[in-house]
């Protein structure tokens, strides 16, 4: 018989370990259509203690209509009901403090099922990510649980389907924009992409309907409103009357490509600034310009910048042959082409815009329509890599002696010169020009300490960039061609090694001082 040892008193029962953490879901549903869901959301669903979904305080959930089906008697349902959607609150926090508390007392409530080892699954018309209300629980509970989340067919993968359009093709951009940005916000990037879907409309409509107008995408913009539900609507943007529009609606402009967007109505020429080098460079509106142009016309170099699309025509030439381009652009619009005139920096300042309004000012253009569209200067570029050398008063002026006498020139450095203004000098050489540098050096120096900053900036934005800083007595004329661009201080300038640079920091100082 075995000997049995005892403490002399009762053990206690141990204690019951605490349950694993459940496993936290976000599903997609897709966007509508019930037959849209994904295996595996019905798979999790099915799976799932718990099912929560979103609502309104009206107590109508979509996520929950979409996944009706699949919800069994013995599931375990939370309805996160908004405490506001589109109307003011006496919130402390205002709207997005409401929302916050929200969120956070929403994912207290989940996290203690998850804390009673219940697997939850959270609803999401869509995908879960993407603008979806479940990325707020995500973003509080994914840290401390596992978490699966499920795509779903978007609004946008079903707007297009419905439309039966391709959204982009090839190198085109596909941009995804929310209705609620400012429409000028709205107008750029709709006028600087391919292909555009616009979300959340409803009382944004008339917003994005103007920037669309605004932007010139309006006749390529198609209207889908509850794509893959009951009550699905497709039309012409252009078509649709505001106040029909519910917040389940997109607006698509679709690709270029695959659907052509309209022939113009009329023919024009937009000159177009590129600025001094690569698409980091233009702004959104001459962005827009170039791809909606059916005819490309410029200079070789700065043509080369620009994307090759499809099914538009590309009309290079010679770097001297302004006059002949403007009326070769200026003949395609009267043929009702719209046409983009390719210009290198601001096509204003010593560009293309000059050539092209002489010629359209003359018989049989001056009916032909014209636009210009600023650029950034090689000025405004070079200033910016040495610090701000033109921020004060300052002139602009070529050294290019083909278009007008070297006497103007000189005069006109020494007027700017005497009265202390820095100078952007453009065109200062080139294999033919190799002596104004130094007639423009001495010129200076009659007005200009010795030690007076000058920055020699070359190919600035481009790969073989260059930005130096010397004192202008050490200007060296070799050391210049026609891809460098000169910015010399005034009598206030300042050049300064600041640490961690390996070349001084240059700016001419807002304020002068009184004589």
């Amino acid at each position: 018989m075995t000997e049995q040892h005892t403490t002399g008193r009762t053990a206690e029962p141990s204690a019951s370990p605490a349950p694993a953490p459940g496993r936290l879901y976000g599903v997609g549903l897709g966007p509508g259509d019930p037959s849209l869901l994904t295996l595996r959301a019905v798979e999790v669903i099915a799976a799932a203690d718990v099912v929560a979904y979103h609502s309104a305080r009206h107590g109508r959930s979509i996520a929950r209509s979409i996944a009706e089906r699949h919800i069994r008697p013995d599931h375990i349902e939370e309805r996160l009901v908004y405490p506001v959607t589109t109307e003011t609150t006496d919130h402390p926090g205002g709207y997005r403090g409401a929302l916050d508390d929200f969120y956070t007392e929403a994912a207290a409530r989940l996290a203690a099922h998850l804390d009673a080892g219940r697997t939850v699954a959270v609803l999401a018309e869509g995908d879960p990510l993407f603008y979806g209300s479940y990325q707020h629980m995500h973003q509080r509970l994914a840290d401390r649980y596992e978490t699966e989340v499920v795509p779903g067919v978007t609004s946008v993968s079903a707007a297009a389907a419905r439309l039966g359009k391709p959204l982009c093709e090839a190198d085109e951009v596909l941009t995804i924009l929310p209705g609620t940005l400012p429409t000028e916000e709205l107008t750029a990037r709709l006028a600087a992409t391919d292909a555009a879907v616009v979300m959340k409309l409803g009382r944004t409509f008339p917003s994005v309907h103007q920037a669309l107008t605004d932007s010139g995408r309006l006749p390529e913009a198609d209207y889908v409103e509850r794509a893959t539900m009951p009550g699905e609507r497709t039309a012409p943007l252009a078509s649709v009357d505001p106040a029909t529009v519910p917040y389940f609606s997109v607006a698509v402009v679709p690709s270029r490509i695959a659907t052509p967007p309209p022939a113009p109505a009329f023919g024009e020429v937009v000159v177009v600034g590129t600025g001094p080098a690569g698409p980091r460079w233009l702004t959104p509106e001459s962005r827009g310009a170039l791809a909606s142009a059916t005819d490309l016309v410029g200079y070789t170099t700065y043509l080369d910048r620009v994307p090759v699309r499809p099914g538009q025509a590309r009309h290079a030439s010679d770097n001297k042959v302004e006059s002949e381009r403007a009326e070769l652009a200026l003949d395609l619009a009267r043929r009702g082409r719209r046409v983009a005139v390719v210009s290198g920096g601001d096509p204003g300042v010593f560009a293309m815009a000059t050539a092209v309004l002489e010629v359209a000012s003359q018989e049989p253009y001056r009916s032909v329509p014209v636009r210009v569209l600023p650029g950034v200067t090689a000025a405004n570029a070079a200033a910016a890599r040495a610090g701000a050398p033109l921020g004060h008063d300052y002139a602009v002026i070529s050294l290019s002696d083909r278009l007008k006498p070297w006497e103007v020139i000189a005069d006109r450095l020494r007027a700017a010169a005497s009265a202390d203004l820095a100078l952007a000098l453009y065109n200062p050489g080139s294999r033919t020009r190799t002596w104004q540098v130094a007639k423009a050096r001495e010129l200076l120096l009659e007005h200009r300490s010795p030690d007076t900053p000058v920055v020699l900036a070359r190919d600035v934005g481009g790969p073989t960039e260059s930005v130096r800083v010397v004192p202008l007595s050490d200007l060296a004329p070799e050391e210049v061609d026609m891809r460098t661009i000169l910015l010399i201080g005034s009598s206030q300038t300042q050049s300064v090694r600041r640490t961690g640079n390996d070349r001084d920091t240059v700016w001419t100082p807002r304020r002068y001082p009184e004589n």
